[in-house]
């Protein structure tokens, strides 16, 4: 048989010391370059300044955060064509959907932002790769009634 407790029992917690974590790793400056990218349901909110530094995303480095060497050539792409690589950095905040489509919002956003840096030398290049172009591809949603995905019917019964 269980015994019932009349009082709380009284533990004495010891307060922890936290270390205050930085946000981010860059220092901000006042003047910066903002746009938007956006792949499917990823959003890519881009700020890029001149600076010798590596791109920061969601408090990360770029490497670390993008692995592999296939993502780092798609993220590196418009610095690439517009022979800016290591001239630019920058934070940006990524959210939604897959690591994929969060790289490619990032290269729109880039893009976007390296065109108001300077429209008359980016705009053309970045433009023919197609890099300006939101991607209008999206996933089907699927419909009521049905058997669960996009395009899935219900099975009819055998017998």
């Amino acid at each position: 048989m269980a015994q019932k407790l009349t009082k709380k029992a009284k533990i004495a917690v010891k307060p922890v010391k936290t270390v205050p974590v930085k946000k981010g790793v860059l220092a901000m400056p006042k003047e910066y370059i903002s746009a938007v990218g956006r792949r499917k349901t990823a959003v890519a909110r881009v700020r890029i300044w001149p600076g010798k530094q590596e791109l920061v995303v969601n408090g990360k480095p770029i490497s670390t955060y993008f692995k592999g060497e296939t993502l780092k050539k798609i993220y590196q792409l418009p610095f690439a064509i517009t022979e800016t690589l290591g001239q630019y950095t920058g934070s940006i905040k990524v959210a939604g959907s897959g690591m994929m489509s969060q790289a490619d919002a990032l290269v729109h956003g880039v893009a976007r932002a390296l065109v108001k840096a300077d429209t008359e030398k980016y705009k053309s290049l970045l433009k023919a790769k197609g890099l300006l172009t939101r991607d209008p591809r999206m996933k089907e949603t699927r419909k009521a009634g049905q058997g669960g995905r996009a395009r899935a019917k219900k099975q009819s019964p055998k017998r």
